[in-house]
């Protein structure tokens, strides 16, 4: 299955844990925090500042 930016963090992790590590990384701490099950990864990128195309390209190398 593939991880598009409009799943939540939750939906990424339950698809591929392996993407947990790319996540962390990137700031996104609380992978197990209510957010993380009920706002998409576009909505977590811009709530942390992120470039979401950037983080999608590291999520790529991981699928």
């Amino acid at each position: 299955m593939a991880i598009t930016k409009d799943m939540t963090i939750g939906e990424i992790l339950r698809t591929n844990p392996k993407i947990a590590p790319i996540l962390m990384e990137a700031g996104m701490h609380c992978l197990g925090c209510p957010s993380a099950q009920g706002e998409s990864l576009e909505e977590a990128a811009m709530v942390h500042g992120m470039d979401i195309e950037a983080l999608m390209a590291k999520i790529a190398t991981v699928e």
